[in-house]
């Protein structure tokens, strides 16, 4: 029987022209790279795929799911483990000086006087490790942090999708400095523990801490004393990762941001020792951090406290805000 052309057509595929390349699937290009990458970058920050989806995941997700990146890398813990090795050492160091080092405790100046006035005084110690780590290892663990957030994303190129995504840039902003926060808590938190469990086990003190003014206060308000203190290294801290995340959404090179962070550190100390200079000493954030040892004297004064915290906020503040307008303002 005859098939009819019209069903010949239908049922069997049409030949190739003569002469024509034989079909064959296309190769993947850039773009499907590209798209795959951002997939996977949506992924990361919780948003939910598919090209019918465009609705933004829940907050509390997207603050996880940063939380899991950002914190449980190799590069926090190494960070964590140095910063818990200052106040470890300082106090084995003081424990093996012992007795030698009184001589040290009335030498003028906040460096050798105040560790060696750790000795046989233990809760001294995690104050006296907050202000040693203040200078350079908190805002050094800050800093980087922030550059993987913002410009690290940019360099690896999945900060593109992130833009894109239906999570907003404001939002995103709040995602990354909730992430650069929670490390400054870390920090913060393992240097105040180990230094108040490294004074309790190798210095020990009694559970009396024996001021800088020599006056003794007890276990209680010794312990509100290191309460405050961690609380107000928090804030400083935070203030420099605030200014990181700005100097972060500003660049798309990671290593810009903590040697901005380092040099300007570097910067306000020699300007805040330069007395022809003393003018700008009210506004250079590093000024006041030398204040947190305040609170190892009887009374408390509060003046260096006070200025320390309200320019931490000032500096915490303008740079979440300069970190908004530049996300605003980055091309996608």
């Amino acid at each position: 029987m005859t098939v009819p052309a019209h069903r010949a057509t239908r049922d069997q595929p049409a030949a190739a022209p003569t002469g024509a390349a034989p079909l064959t699937p296309a190769a993947p290009t850039a773009a499907a790279d590209t798209e795959a990458h951002g997939r996977r970058s949506g992924r990361r920050a919780g948003v939910a795929e598919g090209p019918a989806v465009r609705s933004a995941a829940p907050l509390w997700r997207l603050l996880r799911a940063e939380l899991r990146f950002g914190l449980a890398g190799p590069r926090t813990l190494v960070t964590l483990a140095v910063l818990a090795l200052v106040p470890l050492l300082i106090g084995i160091g003081v424990t093996a000086r012992g007795p030698a080092g009184d001589a040290l405790a009335a030498a003028p100046g906040p460096g050798p006087g105040l560790i060696a006035a750790i000795t046989g005084n233990g809760l001294m110690l995690p104050i006296s490790a907050l202000r040693v780590t203040l200078f350079l290892l908190l805002p050094l663990g800050v800093s980087v942090a922030a550059a993987d957030a913002l410009a690290g994303e940019a360099a690896n190129g999945s900060l593109r999708a992130l833009l894109l995504a239906p999570i907003g840039r404001v939002r995103l902003v709040v995602v990354k400095a909730f992430g650069v926060f929670a490390l400054a808590v870390l920090e913060v938190a393992v240097v105040t523990v180990v230094g108040l469990l490294a004074g309790l086990t190798f210095v020990g003190g009694g559970g009396q801490l024996l001021t800088l003014s020599g006056t003794s206060v007890g276990f209680g308000d010794a312990m509100s004393r290191i309460a405050v203190a961690a609380g107000w290294a928090l804030l400083q801290v935070s203030a420099v990762g605030a200014v990181a995340l700005a100097v972060s959404a500003l660049t798309e090179h990671a290593l810009v941001v903590p040697a901005t962070v380092l040099g300007a550190t570097i910067v306000f100390g020699v300007l805040n020792v330069i007395p022809s200079l003393d003018w700008l000493r009210p506004v250079l954030l590093t000024s006041s951090w030398s204040s947190v040892t305040d609170l190892l004297r009887d009374p408390v004064p509060t003046d260096g406290l006070a200025h320390g915290a309200l320019l931490a906020v000032g500096y915490l503040v303008a740079g979440l805000a300069v970190a908004v307008a530049g996300t605003l303002r980055r091309e996608a």
